[in-house]
């Protein structure tokens, strides 16, 4: 399959439009983009996404959840179907390119096929998720986990966004939850193939054009919490001190040092510190922190683990003090197609396009979907590995780049 030059001019041209006319909905004075679940500018721009899908003779639909579909039919219609996208949900201020590529991705390369080859021998989906962020409501991936099953009405009983508004009350305010629409647990998908930015700057360092992706790492979060005893700044001697920050700064060096012996592809971070009673002239009693590991190999993170926080508690009572660790998000590495992967491989050695096989630091969609059918998730270069930024950007060429990708899997997929 071979896109011509003036083909590809086209797409480069439909690429740039489309990203500036996406971000316009829900644009910030900062040149963001703000589109949180079930708020007005999200419904505005998926009722702008469903226009467009219908415009180019895609059967646009909802389900029950707000996720939207827009279908090109096989003339079997009980063929299964090749789904593509990701979602249209930002954080406060965010990118414009962060989700919404993927969805504006599919959209053109269906349009592509549809227009070149005509009806497909498998049904083709672009799907723009509901939800995939989490900056609303305490939950995320909304929108994939109940096409797959993972999550459903249970799980948001009771939820509220900061304003205090329930979860079930904004998403039937916005037309869904009903029964009006269908259900959105789907059992016809073959695949599922997610385009998105990088997040990172891998590509751009090393002057790759995709990523390809093989593993999506596993994520453990902890609350760590030392108790020790808070007294007086000036007047307790150093060596009777049951110092619960020092007992902390000892925990933190160490598992930093222990994260950079153990492997280059597992991070651990540190990003939230409290402590009591902070005070400058007191010794802090309690001191509480937050813990972020990522690796995609489940028995380097299982090993890790076990080995800092049996020193964890070695190094507290050193200090007289006591150590209790809380594990509230255990997310398992999970491992993308190996079929889809060598079909990206060889389209892109055939044309000589330079690419990198890696794992994604970040979580996607695509972990969720990962677990239910054959899944691919492909990167293109983010410029200075910024995200969740107005400043996010992607060269338009690099764009093109993983769009080309695309059209060419689906084409492998479907025709």
């Amino acid at each position: 399959m071979i896109i011509s030059e003036n083909k590809s001019l086209a797409l480069f041209d439909q690429i740039e439009e489309m990203v500036e006319w996406l971000a316009s909905y829900g644009k910030s004075k900062r040149n963001g983009v703000t589109r949180t679940l079930y708020s007005a500018n999200w419904q505005s721009a998926q009722q702008a996404l469903k226009k467009r899908m219908e415009k180019i003779g895609l059967q646009a639909y909802y389900d029950d959840v707000g996720n939207l579909f827009g279908r090109l039919s096989a003339a079997n219609e009980d063929a299964s179907t090749i789904l593509t996208g990701s979602h249209i949900d930002t954080v406060i201020d965010g990118g414009k390119y962060d989700g919404a590529y993927g969805v504006i991705a599919g959209i053109i390369a269906l349009q592509f096929l549809y227009e070149h080859y005509g009806l497909p021998k498998k049904n083709l989906e672009v799907v723009s998720l509901c939800e995939e962020e989490g900056s609303r409501f305490p939950m995320t991936y909304w929108g994939s986990g109940s096409i797959t099953g993972v999550k459903s009405l249970k799980d948001v009983q009771g939820l509220t966004d900061s304003q205090g508004i329930p979860f079930i009350e904004a998403m039937q305010e916005a037309g869904f939850g009903k029964g009006n629409y269908r259900n959105p647990m789907r059992t016809d998908l073959a695949s599922f193939i997610e385009l998105h930015i990088e997040q990172g700057e891998v590509l751009e360092r090393e002057e790759k054009s995709i990523g390809i992706v093989s593993h999506i790492v596993g994520q453990r979060r902890y609350h760590v919490t030392v108790i020790g005893e808070s007294n007086h700044a000036g007047t307790t001697p150093m060596a009777w001190r049951k110092d619960a920050m020092y007992t902390a700064a000892e925990l933190i060096q160490y598992l930093i040092q222990k994260a950079k012996e153990t492997s280059p592809d597992l991070v651990a971070t540190v990003g939230q510190i409290f402590t009591e009673p902070n005070l400058s002239n007191v010794i802090p009693g309690k001191t509480m922190f937050s813990i972020d590991i990522r690796h995609c190999e489940e028995h380097v993170l299982d090993e890790f683990c076990r080995d800092v926080f049996t020193q964890f508690e070695s190094i507290a009572n050193k200090h007289q003090t006591k150590v209790t660790i809380h594990n509230w998000m255990n997310e398992k590495p999970v491992e993308m197609s190996e079929s889809l992967i060598e079909i990206s491989e060889a389209i892109l050695t055939s044309e000589q396009m330079p690419y990198k096989k890696m794992t994604s630091g970040a979580g996607h969609d695509s972990q969720i979907f990962g677990t239910f059918c054959p899944t691919s998730l492909l990167f293109v270069p983010s410029h200075k590995g910024i995200s969740h930024s107005p400043n996010e950007f992607t060269r338009t060429e690099d764009l093109e780049n993983g769009i080309q990708l695309l059209i060419k899997i689906l084409y492998k997929l479907a025709y």
